[in-house]
């Protein structure tokens, strides 16, 4: 039920705008720094990037190995909305708990933090499945970049005055930054529940015929899951873009997560490396838009493959980087493409996938996304490591880790070459009328 809406849309887009403020501050810019220096205390700087990297791996397990079978529950029992609530309530409550975790105690960090993530990136299975009930196809590229430049925009507003706070923590009567930091985390909460609120409002969740409640509903979700993945081995378009998204979102959540730590690691200062993120935050508001009509021009695959291009360029050209200009113009660069890759990415696997089954689709969409952002993260700092005990200094180690990531993106790139749309939409019809044979 493809309503296009204008409010269901709105509210739609706008749980990015609130679940942001989670990945900016916390994600990306407050914890990778406050982990570093506050609760990984006098650790080597290579050690607190594999807890960090260890960190983001474990909270990406959790989500991929229950992502297919909540997805497909959700569906059976017409429940996505419900699940949503859930996985935002445990992100919310546990960003508002980093607030109280003392100084050292990276492994409560590190706890909380995973609970967080699993939050997060729990309650993203079942927003982005409501995409396909909220914008029609033809609208669907658009639809799905709106969300994501709102969410550039809101997270950059939150992070710009989180990163005011602790750059003049007396102004709002802090100690200190570290004060103002720990703050910043309940401020992300606040924002996240408020802002969640148009969603719950506008967004009607589309009704099956029967849907299912109870132990019924969770019986007939593992029935779907079970001939789901009997379908997927006839849906080749499908199996192979989730591939080749595996690989390339692989760099991108690893740069995502891990490009404070990188700064900080060859010798950048934290309020320039926060500066970087705003920089990324703002630019990439108006560049997500563009790119959702880029993608209505020149189709979204063709797109995607430019995102990739410059993401190659960034990783090749980061280990040379010496000065925090330099870093804010890598800032830029990444700014233009990240949103209008997520997006693009969303917005194609929704054209080639079941509408009836979305919840259960996109929970295959985010498992793959969560397994990529367990190998990333683990993978660079594994390099690190590896260079470290090869005689490398740390400066070095680090610089050597952020080559690796351009191996996903050129594996990535490769296989999405291959991926047909149009093929994929006939797979689905064939399969809808039990002919898959004769598509083969």
């Amino acid at each position: 039920m493809q309503t296009n809406d204008k409010k269901a849309i709105f509210g739609w887009a706008m749980y990015d705008w609130a679940n942001s403020a989670f990945a900016t501050t916390v994600m990306a810019g407050f914890f990778p720094i406050f982990f570093k220096q506050f609760w990984s205390v006098g650790a080597d700087t290579t050690l607190s990037t594999a807890r960090l990297g260890l960190a983001n791996s474990i909270a990406g397990i959790a989500v991929a190995l229950c992502a297919p079978i909540l997805g497909a529950i959700a569906d059976k029992g017409t429940s996505k909305k419900k699940f949503l609530l859930f996985f935002a309530f445990m992100g919310i409550v546990m960003t508002f708990a980093l607030y109280m975790v003392s100084k050292g105690n990276w492994p409560m960090a590190v706890l909380l933090y995973v609970f967080a993530t699993v939050g997060f990136s729990g309650g993203n299975i079942f927003y982005d499945s409501l995409i396909t009930g909220v914008a029609p196809e033809k609208k669907m590229d658009v639809v799905s970049a709106l969300g994501f430049s709102l969410g550039y925009l809101g997270g950059g507003i939150l992070f710009a005055l989180n990163v005011w706070m602790t750059l003049s923590p007396a102004t709002f009567g802090f100690r200190g930054p570290g004060e103002a930091v720990q703050f910043s985390f309940l401020t992300v909460g606040i924002w996240w529940a408020v802002f969640s609120i148009p969603l719950f409002l506008f967004v009607r969740e589309p009704v099956g015929t029967k849907p299912a409640t109870g132990m019924n509903m969770v019986k007939a979700g593992f029935g779907q899951l079970k001939e789901t993945f009997q379908e997927i081995r006839h849906l080749k378009t499908i199996f192979l873009f989730l591939l080749a998204y595996w690989l390339y979102i692989d760099g991108v959540d690893t740069i995502i997560r891990m490009a404070v730590d990188y700064g900080i690691s060859i010798g950048l200062k934290s309020n320039d490396l926060i500066v970087a993120l705003l920089i990324t935050q703002f630019v990439g508001f108006p560049s997500a838009i563009g790119f959702g009509f880029l993608g209505g021009k020149i189709g979204a695959k063709r797109a995607i493959f430019a995102a990739i291009a410059v993401y190659l360029f960034v990783t090749i050209w980061a280990p040379f980087i010496e000065s925090n200009t330099e870093f804010y113009f890598l800032a830029i660069i990444v700014g233009l493409v990240q949103g209008g890759i997520q997006a693009l990415s969303r917005s194609f696997y929704a054209k080639i996938i079941p509408i009836e089954k979305s919840a259960e689709y996109f929970g295959f969409y985010n498992m793959i996304g969560k397994f990529s952002a367990v190998i990333g993260p683990v993978f660079m700092g594994g390099v690190g490591l590896l260079m470290r005990q090869a005689g490398y200094s740390s400066n070095m180690a680090s610089r050597i880790s952020i080559v690796s990531v351009s191996l996903f993106f050129l594996a990535g790139g490769i296989l999405l070459f291959f991926v047909n749309q149009e093929r994929g939409k006939q797979e689905l019809k064939y399969l809808s009328k039990g002919k898959m044979g004769s598509a083969r």
